[in-house]
């Protein structure tokens, strides 16, 4: 397991100063936490930041964007990103859950202040307020048009929205407990959910009714994502014919992230279990990097990558702190993982 890094402050904001301090922390599994700091004092000859650590931290590189630090005595290194803007005003509490349509042009978000809004991804000015969940809203997603969004939420109800006059247009009703993650299937005609109540359940976006129980795993399932496998990994067999309303599952494998520390592959046309691997604690989320690489990651910080071919052993397990791994994206050639 590796050492983690990490600076303790709004770092951008505390070295945009002529003089700033932010706080230093370097931590190694069973080893004691080393502390120091990062200090501005003014600008470099070359006109950048003029940026030194202290207590054996060092500064590797400084640009107008980021900082490059690096701890000798760990043999670990870190390069901070100042953002690329921040959006302070959208909502007044934490952000809960969030997703930019394709074309990066709005965002949706959910928050603990009870709130789930859409925006300009350009500038955070809030379009829309999307009201109508009894309760907290735990998950939001854009469908492949960008003028639509799904949502979930602690009522135990999913719910389609017109991102352009905010009107819910669907309401799908059916799982006994609050709803903690939700998918979109091809470009849309189903969606998947999960639940507090151990199930995974595809629905029928046109009759919003449910289509069937994918899994029911007897214990909440905190995440999921659909993806297309890869051709020679076998999905089973549906028992029987899939409905006319079931549309774009044949190929798809449906992962669940599960509370009882299992992570599971189920064929989301066949219903039928493709693999299960038991990891160190509770899954929180999971997702595809391609048609056979999948990532999942855990309550007690651990990031599993797993060839759904064999899942016997993980391909590899990251472990940068002890924090929840709390989503993942796919970026690029690698992913991207928040943590709490």
């Amino acid at each position: 397991m590796a050492a983690s890094l990490r600076i303790q402050s709004d770092w951008s904001r505390a070295l945009s100063r002529d003089e700033g301090e932010a706080w230093l922390s370097c931590r190694s599994p069973g080893k004691p936490t080393l502390y120091g700091s990062l200090i501005r004092r003014g600008l470099s000859t070359e006109g950048l930041p003029d940026i030194t650590a202290s207590e054996g931290f060092v500064v590797a590189e400084v640009t107008k964007r980021s900082v490059l630090v690096s701890c000798p005595h760990e043999n670990v290194s870190t390069k901070f990103l100042a953002p690329h803007m921040t959006f302070s005003r959208i909502h007044q509490k934490s952000i809960t859950c969030l997703d930019i349509t394709s074309g990066g042009g709005l965002g949706v978000s959910t928050s603990t202040d009870g709130t789930m809004k859409v925006w300009q991804a350009a500038n955070g000015e809030i379009r829309r307020l999307l009201e109508g969940h009894v309760s907290d809203v735990s998950c939001c997603r854009f469908f492949p048009s960008g003028l639509v969004v799904l949502s979930g939420g602690m009522d135990a109800q999913l719910k389609v929205w017109s991102a352009e006059d905010a009107s819910c247009v669907a309401t799908f009703k059916g799982h006994k407990g609050g709803v903690l993650d939700a998918a979109v299937v091809d470009r849309g005609r189903n969606v998947v959910s999960c639940s507090r109540d151990g199930t995974a359940r595809l629905w029928d976006c046109g009759k919003s009714a449910c289509l069937g129980v994918i899994a029911d795993c007897g214990c909440p399932i905190n995440g999921i994502a659909v993806g297309t496998t890869d051709p020679v990994l076998s999905l089973g067999t549906p028992e029987t014919a899939p409905s006319e309303r079931e549309v774009g599952t044949e190929g798809k494998m449906l992962l669940l992230a599960q509370e009882d520390k299992k992570l599971q592959g189920v064929g989301l046309q066949s219903r039928q279990p493709v693999f299960l691997f038991v990891g160190s604690d509770a899954f929180n989320c999971c997702t595809f990097l391609s048609g056979t690489y999948v990532l999942a990651g855990t309550q007690d910080g651990n990031i599993y990558q797993l060839d759904v071919r064999n899942t016997n052993s993980p391909i590899q397990v990251i472990c940068r702190s002890g924090a929840p791994v709390l989503s993942l994206l796919p970026y690029r050639d690698g992913f991207v993982a928040s943590q709490g």
